[in-house]
């Protein structure tokens, strides 16, 4: 089954790789267009094989986002529209510059610095406006409500945790001192902190004295990423494992996006959620599986040196990217059943996670 996920998970990246970039989906119902976080995300992982086609895809993702970055400096959401000749630049994103700024990163670890020479000033320019969305000018870039992957639901802003793991990766990838701070407030501080002794909330805004904005429920990517790109600690990063395996965030397959869903009536329910698929519990983002965020788990259990538990969750990732539709962008983890096929990043994350489990290493 893990062998065979794999060699789809080729075929998957292939499919979905065309002159302009490599599009978040294939098929002809797929997603048409060069989607800023779904094609770092896949390539980060395709590239740890050795193809050239690979190598080139990548060059040509981020060269078509690049073109298209804002006078401001914001990488698009989105550039699609190709087959139409009629293109469209979405924006509206932060995670999209930040995903940029570290696939070119990875792009110079892996390739050398041609590139990162040649688009140097688009990358810094991206640096710029990302820094510029810190409100509190305490170092933690804020974002607005459905301005990172999870553009339809849930409500999170102010200082986010999937958006601080990006950023304190890129800080990282730069050898910038400012990575100690960034991960000594979301640890520790006491107005801006993220961390709740069991996990990190999924977001905080402004404190009333004894009234705060605070999302308490379990964001997978964002805690996961903390685990992968160090700025959680060993024990913070075993207790973050522990709390997904307790609620069972990664049954029947890993793992679900948030935990609890979220219902109607309830304090963090907003009414435009029913006019997406995340409106009914256990649908879409709303505590549905996402393969992709399940490549990031089995990493997680990499990093903690957790080999066997990693290869049983590759097994069940392996399964649910391969039952019916072949890659699929979410999974109902109650009926089981897929939505969408063929999607990037799916495929990417197995890619990287059946890679870095033979090496016994994250290869990020």
């Amino acid at each position: 089954m893990i062998e065979k996920a794999y060699k789809k998970a080729l075929e998957t990246i292939d499919l979905c790789s065309q002159k302009q970039g490599l599009y978040a989906s294939g098929g002809k119902k797929g997603y048409r267009g060069v989607w800023a976080r779904d094609s770092i995300i896949s390539l980060i992982g395709a590239i740890t094989e050795d193809k050239k086609d690979y190598k080139e895809i990548f060059k040509r993702s981020l060269l078509t986002l690049g073109e298209k970055q804002s006078k401001r400096g914001q990488i698009p959401n989105a550039v699609h529209g190709f087959e139409d000749k009629k293109l469209k630049v979405d924006y509206i994103s932060i995670d999209s510059s930040l995903w940029f700024i570290i696939g070119h990163y990875i792009y110079k670890e892996k390739y050398g610095n041609s590139l990162f020479k040649k688009e140097n000033k688009k990358i810094k320019k991206a640096l710029t406006w990302i820094e510029y969305r810190d409100f509190g000018e305490e170092g933690l870039p804020d974002q607005l409500p459905t301005t990172d992957w999870q553009d339809a639901f849930p409500h999170k802003y102010g200082e986010v945790i999937n958006t601080q793991a990006l950023y304190y990766k890129i800080l990282k990838l730069m050898k910038n001192k400012k990575a100690n701070k960034i991960r000594k407030i979301v640890n520790q501080d006491k107005e801006h902190g993220l961390w709740n002794g069991n996990y990190y909330w999924a977001y905080r805004w402004k404190n009333h004295n004894k009234y705060k904005e605070i999302g308490e429920w379990f964001d997978s990517l964002g805690n996961l990423l903390a685990i992968i790109f160090d700025l959680a600690d060993k024990k913070q990063s075993e207790k973050i494992i522990t709390y997904i395996k307790k609620n069972k965030i990664n049954k029947p397959f890993p793992v679900k996006a948030i935990w609890p869903p979220i219902k109607k009536g309830s304090k963090y329910w907003e009414d435009y959620f029913l006019d997406c698929d995340a409106g009914k519990p256990f649908h879409y983002l709303n505590g549905g599986i996402w393969p992709f965020i399940g490549g990031f788990y089995v990493l997680a259990l990499i990093k903690m040196k957790k080999f066997k538990e990693a290869k049983k969750e590759l097994q069940l990732l392996a399964e649910s990217n391969t039952k019916n539709n072949p890659f699929p962008e979410w999974i109902n983890p109650l009926d089981k059943k897929t939505h969408g096929v063929y999607q990037a990043w799916s495929a990417g994350l197995y890619i990287l996670a059946y890679n870095s489990l033979k090496k016994k290493k994250v290869l990020i």
